[in-house]
């Protein structure tokens, strides 16, 4: 009787506890909830396995989660490559700095070294063209010692004539000038380098950026190559052009606008009753400065220093041919010292000195006045006016007045390169107009040069 009791007590307990709404079991979601998808990185070498559907439900005991499990692998490549761009391009840059410092060091070297050419050779060969004018004309007067003085002196000259052939071939003082002016271009490339990693930031450097650089550099070793022979620059060129240390500009291609998008357009050529508008800068009024400023820039400037430097380098070529064909003259004249009469021998000495005086003279002038430094020069002077013209043709170029470079900072930059004061240039307006002829124009762009 007990024992029916106590199990009629058990089962009254058991049903009450599971009929009761007081539960510690949360209740079964019966809506689908939101498929939830995981990844997860699973070490090679490790291999999962799928439990029978006997022992494990089919939602896994997630009240209805389902999770889909997918294999994403991440390549760390390409998450890094953004940023390993960018520092190749800031390690590119820093290559490029240490390049252009080492050249510019290299050049300066060598410029001096090329400049002491020039007085020694100077000094030289006139001491050898005097000496022996000396001797030739002191022979006849010493008939004891005539052959020997014949002979020194022959010889003096001969000397002095193949050296003067050689320093006129390689012109030593036009060497020493394209030193100095890449000395000062590397330099200057190397503070622009600097600049640009300065003031930029590591994120908006593009490997655009390292190309422009590397163009420079190339540009610059062909415009003022380092080699004596082979590779140096033709000294007496048929056609005098201006000279070229910077790179030509690529074509620059306008990407497509679409019909929601509107772009600024240069302003072009308008009437004078047209409404001035600005935009970045640029006007339609800076237009006409600067197309102005072009024209003057082709027609005087550039012209001047154009038409200068064929005449030095005439004249020039002209006294690198007389020098050594005068000291020639004079040692095949000293051969003729003591031989037949005393007249003939007279004249011999006497051609034999003043060819030889010329020649020194000659020499002089040619070295001593450095015609070859003042050619480069000029070619120089004309490379400079003719980059000024490339960079006012390619902002004015650009269809976009957006894309340009800030038209006021433009207008500065230009006007300390011409060495004038930026309102200065107000005054090159009206020579855009095609009323007024090249002849008309008498006032240069540049004061500085």
């Amino acid at each position: 009787m007990a024992a029916a009791l106590q199990a009629q007590r058990l089962f009254l307990t058991a049903s009450t506890s599971s009929s009761s709404p007081l539960t510690t079991r949360p209740p079964r979601r019966t809506t689908a909830a939101a498929p939830c998808r995981a990844g997860l990185r699973v070490p090679s070498g490790v291999q999962t396995t799928t439990a029978s559907s006997s022992s494990i439900p089919a939602d896994g005991g997630l009240g209805g989660i389902k999770l889909d499990w997918i294999d994403v692998t991440t390549s760390t490549s390409s998450i890094g490559s953004p940023l390993a761009d960018r520092n190749t391009a800031v390690d590119k840059l820093r290559a490029v700095a240490e390049a252009a410092a080492d050249r510019a060091e290299m050049h300066d070297i060598i410029g001096r070294q090329r400049d002491n050419w020039n007085h020694l050779l100077l000094h030289s060969t006139n001491s050898l063209t005097l000496a022996a004018s000396v001797m030739a004309a002191l022979a006849p007067a010493a008939p004891a010692t005539v052959a020997a003085l014949k002979a020194s002196a022959g010889v003096l000259l001969a000397t002095a004539a193949v050296t003067m052939a050689a320093v006129n071939r390689v012109q030593p003082s036009q060497l020493a000038e394209e030193q100095r002016n890449s000395t000062r271009l590397w330099r200057q490339l190397e503070r622009d380098v600097h600049a640009t990693l300065e003031l930029r930031h590591a994120a908006e450097l593009t490997q655009a950026d390292v190309q422009d650089a590397m163009d420079r550099v190339l540009a610059l070793d062909a415009a003022y190559p380092l080699p004596l022979l082979p590779g140096m620059l033709e000294k007496f060129p048929k056609a005098v052009e201006p000279a070229r240390w910077w790179p030509r500009r690529r074509p620059h291609q306008q990407p497509k606008s679409s019909s929601t998008t509107t772009r600024s357009r240069s302003f072009g050529r308008r009437s004078v009753n047209t409404k001035t508008t600005t935009g970045n800068g640029w006007s339609q009024e800076l237009e006409e400065e600067m197309r102005g400023l072009l024209r003057v820039l082709r027609a005087k400037d550039e012209h001047q220093y154009l038409t200068v430097g064929k005449l030095v380098l005439s004249i020039n070529r002209g006294l690198a041919v007389a020098g050594p064909a005068l000291a020639g003259t004079a040692a095949v004249a000293a051969a003729f010292i003591g031989t037949g009469d005393g007249a003939s021998s007279a004249w011999a000495s006497g051609a034999a000195a003043a060819c030889g005086a010329l020649a020194a003279c000659v020499n002089t002038v040619e070295h001593g006045a450095q015609l070859g430094m003042l050619f480069e020069l000029l070619r120089n002077c004309a490379g400079f006016y003719r980059k000024v013209q490339e960079d006012i043709e390619a902002a004015l170029g650009e269809a976009d007045v957006e894309r340009r470079e800030n038209g006021e900072v433009f207008r500065t930059k230009v006007a300390l390169l011409l060495g004038r004061d930026a309102a200065e240039l107000r005054q090159f307006r009206r020579m855009a107009s095609a009323s007024v002829k090249d002849d008309d124009i008498k006032d240069y762009a540049g004061k500085l040069f």
